[in-house]
């Protein structure tokens, strides 16, 4: 089950690795997600379960990616962090 959903939920993984563009690659994830939220909400027959599971994607979505480009620049940039409100001496200023 774990090596099915990398298969399809994990964008290195799945066949939309072969879109070059991060970006790019993000922006089909976030339209199938949209698109399976929709088709969910119309085999219940409910706008309602269309609004929670349209916020649920995105808040998980969101997440996920604001996780992603925190990692990513601690990766490669980790100065960007500085010391996060601190002062020269350690203190506030």
């Amino acid at each position: 089950m774990k090596n099915i959903y990398k298969m399809i939920m994990n964008s290195s993984r799945n066949p939309l690795s072969n879109i070059g563009d991060v970006n790019t690659r993000h922006l089909v994830m976030q339209i199938l997600a949209w698109m399976w939220c929709i088709i969910f909400s119309m085999s219940v027959g409910s706008i309602y379960v269309f609004q929670i599971s349209a916020i649920a994607h995105a808040l998980i979505i969101a997440g996920v990616f604001i996780t992603f480009g925190a990692f990513e620049t601690a990766k490669r940039r980790p100065q960007y962090f500085g010391g996060l409100g601190r002062g020269g001496g350690g203190e506030h200023d």
